[in-house]
């Protein structure tokens, strides 16, 4: 059997989506002839814990963890973690105070391409000498933080690996490159660092077809596409019967204040005030971490009592409430680049067979996967008819008690599928 060594900033215990899409392609790879080996750090910041992740990996499992040295303490001194509009990822276009502006700043300037580069050349020493001892076929770094890609970068040069760079996300063109207050000379030091990446690599991987093709038209080294996915076994066969008593609305993941779906808020606050039915039965169940601004939102228009903020959610939980719900919301950030972007979430959001109302760009490349898949739409920020008739519709099925499960065909995004994908570029 081939071993592939994955390296990677995000591992279990840590949470979320950017550890989700390489635990599950470490879990199927045998059974594609591949033993993944990981290299990640033993002690990264955490914004989320899911030990369950951990359960999902095969035994025996080679991970090699090494101390990282990190700015963060002295970031969250000075940025605070309590901050409004520092909750879900700072670096976005609302309005920031003096000192948020300067953090940012200086972590943009200082720290070229994230705070993680410091790991960089003591992981090149050890990996050198420990791929001499334990060979390996192929090398995977994933990022962001894109730091992962110049460990790979480096070690290809030294070794003479094959090396594949995956990225889970645009590196200059992802939305926030424009806030983080960067110098000219940074930016520019960031777009040679990024184009040498797409050069040097021996095969690059994207998870939208709209970055895939960025990339491609950029360099002459192979881009593929594999987007994020769905296992299969997370999701019951027979998805659970919806309450007839309860009206739920259900977001899971990051849900970030420049994606504040203002309009989705104000009718269902239209909705509770003409109908004392809907008002007791709604529910908008958030599972996730949250921005301040969304919580405020929905206060001001009187859904507070109608919200059930959970935070994070082991991933076990969280299909669960996906599958459990009327409507599944996917409001997208405000910004012209994240019409490239597919967040992870919508995947799963398909295999819990649910209604997906979205909140963005109607062009975008979530709304294609949602219109293939026949598993919901996509409107505007400032649309409200179409999502009064939507809502309205939603509210008559749960009410007849038709509210059955969606049958588009999502076979591709399954985990094994999107696994083997991986194993023929390997």
């Amino acid at each position: 059997m081939k071993k592939v060594l994955i390296i990677s900033y995000y591992w279990p215990p840590t949470g979320g989506s950017g550890v989700q899409r390489w635990v599950k392609f470490a879990k199927y790879l045998d059974r594609f002839g591949w033993e993944p080996v990981v290299y990640t750090p033993e002690n990264p910041e955490q914004l989320a814990v899911d030990e369950s992740l951990g359960t999902e990996l095969p035994a025996g499992l080679t991970v090699l963890r090494r101390h990282i040295s990190e700015p963060y303490a002295l970031y969250h001194k000075f940025f605070g973690a309590s901050d409004k509009g520092a909750g879900v990822n700072p670096l976005n276009q609302q309005k920031k105070t003096f000192k948020q502006r300067l953090v940012v700043g200086l972590r943009g300037n200082l720290f070229v391409p994230d705070p993680r580069v410091g790991w960089v050349n003591p992981s090149v020493r050890f990996l050198v000498k420990y791929l001499k001892e334990n060979p390996v076929d192929a090398v995977v770094t994933t990022g962001p933080p894109h730091s992962m890609h110049l460990i790979g970068m480096k070690l290809a040069r030294r070794t003479g690996v094959r090396w594949i760079a995956d990225f889970r996300d645009p590196w200059t063109e992802m939305h926030y490159f424009k806030h983080m207050g960067l110098l000219p000379w940074t930016a520019a030091w960031h777009r040679s660092m990024e184009q040498k990446v797409l050069d040097n690599a021996s095969a690059v991987i994207a998870v939208s077809d709209p970055v895939r093709a960025d990339f491609q038209a950029r360099t002459s080294t192979p881009v593929h596409l594999i987007t994020n996915g769905f296992d299969d076994v997370d999701f019951a066969a027979e998805p659970p019967a919806l309450p007839a008593n309860r009206f739920t609305l259900v977001h899971t993941g990051l849900f970030a204040s420049d994606g504040n779906p203002l309009r989705l808020w104000d009718v269902l606050a239209a909705k509770c005030a003409a109908d004392r039915s809907f008002k007791s039965q709604l529910r908008i169940v958030l599972a996730g971490k949250t921005d301040a601004e969304i919580l405020d939102a929905l206060a001001v228009r009187g859904l507070s009592d109608n919200v059930e903020n959970l935070g994070y959610q082991p991933h076990f939980k969280t299909t669960l409430l996906q599958q459990s719900a009327n409507v599944l919301m996917l409001p997208l950030r405000q910004e012209p680049e994240y019409a490239k972007a597919l967040p992870g979430k919508i995947f799963e959001y398909l295999a819990a067979r649910r209604p997906v109302l979205g909140i963005g760009q109607e062009g975008g490349a979530a709304a294609t996967v949602l219109r293939d898949a026949g598993a919901g739409v996509m409107y505007d920020w400032d649309r409200v008819e179409p999502v009064r008739n939507f809502i309205e519709s939603a509210w008559e099925r749960h009410l007849s008690g038709e509210d059955a499960p969606l049958s588009g065909d999502i076979a591709k995004y399954s985990r094994i599928a999107l696994t083997e994908k991986l194993a023929g570029i390997l």
